[in-house]
């Protein structure tokens, strides 16, 4: 029989139905309780900061399920013989709707308009809106393809950039040529080696006085001191869903800096996710039924 752990009670209603004779328990990584092994597929709880996988060290666990698409620092943490597998075609579209929404509303100003509302003060003002705005998209994965679809409505001229040059996209190495053009970059490029803290201070600075940074990737792909110096400046201005530190301290000058907008790594929490990683966890039974290899996996023995 296959033995499913999902870290949830709900998540297992969800799913007693949908996965035939599989055996389904409930236990959460690090909990007291003693681990109902061995286990087929383990399911993660949402968000779980890389280092926790540590805590499986010894644990009869196959398969490791995230219920998020980043992967960065598994590889530090991860023990040796778990095949750990991440959430592809659960959180892009959601993350993206998030992007294209702190673009939109610091763009159009309603933060501040939120703000004065609560004091019941009317402060008309011309904001420059997204139409005819031109893009910059870091990042053409999942999360990038997504942005690019809910920006086609409004005709913006986007310029495509990632980590390897082809037909129709720029490599990192073009971004001092585009970045001065641009009034909206996108960040949704995945944290790696390569990537960490590319957005420094000569990238802030190449961005177009008053320009937008849009980060719904990770936190740690923007050098953070640099940004903050920028903000400080008024040079540029930041919605972002992800921060490094984060959580951000409540101390952090991020908070108050002017021309920021902060969402709390919402991206791909939305209730349209649990249909989404339902599915896949149904796939991964099926395929460990069927002795085929697992859905997404990332890292393997």
């Amino acid at each position: 029989m296959i033995s499913v752990v999902v870290p949830t009670a709900e998540m297992s209603g969800r799913l007693e139905s949908r996965l035939g004779s599989a055996r389904i328990q409930v236990w959460r990584l690090g909990a007291a309780e003693p681990f109902p092994g061995p286990v087929d597929l383990l399911v993660l709880p949402y968000m779980l900061p890389a280092p926790e996988l540590a805590r499986l060290s010894g644990l009869p666990v196959r398969i490791a399920q995230s219920q998020t698409l980043g992967y960065d620092g598994i590889h530090d943490h991860l023990p040796a013989g778990v095949v750990y597998c991440n959430a592809v075609g659960v959180h892009e579209g959601s993350t993206a709707e998030l992007a294209v929404a702190l673009a939109l509303a610091t763009l159009r100003g309603i933060p501040k308009a939120v703000r004065d509302a609560g004091q019941s003060r009317w402060d008309h003002q011309r904001q420059p809106g997204l139409a005819g705005r031109r893009i910059v998209l870091l990042g053409v994965g999942g999360v990038g393809r997504e942005v690019l679809r809910r920006l086609a409505p409004f005709d913006v001229t986007v310029e495509l950039v990632a980590r390897t040059p082809r037909a129709g996209v720029h490599g990192i190495d073009e971004l001092p040529g585009l970045l001065p053009d641009a009034d909206v970059v996108f960040v949704a490029i995945p944290l790696s080696a390569s990537t960490r803290q590319l957005v420094d201070a000569d990238f802030l600075a190449a961005m177009k006085p008053g320009a937008l940074l849009v980060n719904v990737s990770r936190g740690g792909v923007v050098d953070t001191d640099a940004l903050v110096d920028a903000l400080r400046e008024e040079r540029v201005r930041a919605a972002l869903d992800v921060t490094d530190p984060e959580p951000l301290p409540p101390d952090h000058p991020l908070w108050t800096l002017p021309g920021v907008v902060i969402t709390p790594h919402l991206g791909g929490d939305t209730d349209a996710m649990d249909v989404r990683i339902d599915a896949i966890i149904e796939e991964q039974v099926r395929r460990i039924g069927t002795g085929e290899a697992p859905l997404n996996a990332v890292s393997a023995p």
